[in-house]
């Protein structure tokens, strides 16, 4: 046989067998993708599980919403998403601001709450973040950075700066605690202004002025004084009754000695 028959049959012997390694090669590698992926795709699972994509996303929303089947709450807001992790509640993310309208009885509003971004946990405590803005139905405004409301409590509170405004004084202070009504309210670390009328002013210059005065100078006994003038003029009837009785008894005794002489001189 010659060297080119030689080779001929070497090629053709090898020729077969370059295709079946490759399909061995593609059958290893699918093999090692299909049991290695389920075990990587529950890690990442585990991970990124509060981060996945919400139940329910809603763009433009203004709905009414019922509290024990009576309608309690309007809610504005630009979007609105629903999370429902596994094995726990859900939770509502108002990331782009919130408005929320509470009505009464009468389904009028008596409480305007406004947060540049709102959370709903469990369906019980509302998480208030950013520009924090609630008018109650006094009139009183309330301005802080955080703000927590439990509704089955019916309870507000925060542990940031409060600012309280009302027709009648500003209140600035921390660690705020307020019923739902946010009418009977406590802040801790107060202070605040006090607007006061020209009277007012004007009485209260005139108490400090004569409330110093009076500690600068001594109290000194006074005629007007109703317990002095009482006291004086029996100590003075006394005085005048002791000299009276001394001279009284200065004439007797100038008396007996004049009578005393008489006799003297008759004897």
């Amino acid at each position: 046989m010659d060297s080119d028959s030689f080779k001929r049959s070497k090629f053709h012997r090898f020729r077969y067998a370059i295709p079946v390694f490759l399909v061995l090669g593609c059958i290893s590698v699918l093999f090692y993708f299909i049991f290695s992926t389920p075990s990587n795709v529950s890690k990442k699972q585990g991970v990124v599980q509060e981060d996945s994509l919400p139940f329910l996303h809603s763009i433009g929303v203004n709905t009414l919403i019922s509290d024990s089947g009576v309608l309690r709450y309007r809610i504005v807001a630009e979007e609105w998403d629903i999370y429902t992790p596994q094995n726990s509640a859900s939770t509502w993310k108002f990331i782009k601001g919130m408005l929320m309208l509470r009505l009464d009885k009468n389904f009028e509003v008596d409480l305007y709450v406004q947060a540049d971004t709102a959370y709903f946990h469990n369906q019980e405590i509302w998480e208030l973040r950013g520009r924090v803005r609630v008018r109650n139905l006094q009139g009183t405004k309330f301005n802080t950075e955080e703000l927590f409301w439990n509704i089955d409590k019916h309870e507000i509170w925060n542990h940031a700066y409060m600012k309280i405004i009302s027709p009648e004084r500003t209140l600035e202070g921390t660690e705020f605690r307020s019923n739902e009504e946010m009418t009977r309210y406590f802040v801790m670390n107060s202070k605040g202004d006090f607007p006061m009328t020209e009277n007012e002013t004007a009485d209260s210059a005139s108490n400090a002025v004569a409330t110093s005065s009076a500690e600068a100078s001594p109290i000194l006994p006074s005629a007007a004084s109703p317990s002095l003038a009482d006291k004086t003029p029996p100590i003075q009837k006394l005085n005048i009754k002791e000299a009276e009785l001394i001279e009284a008894t200065k004439e007797k005794t100038i008396n007996l000695q004049d009578k005393k002489r008489k006799l003297d001189v008759f004897q």
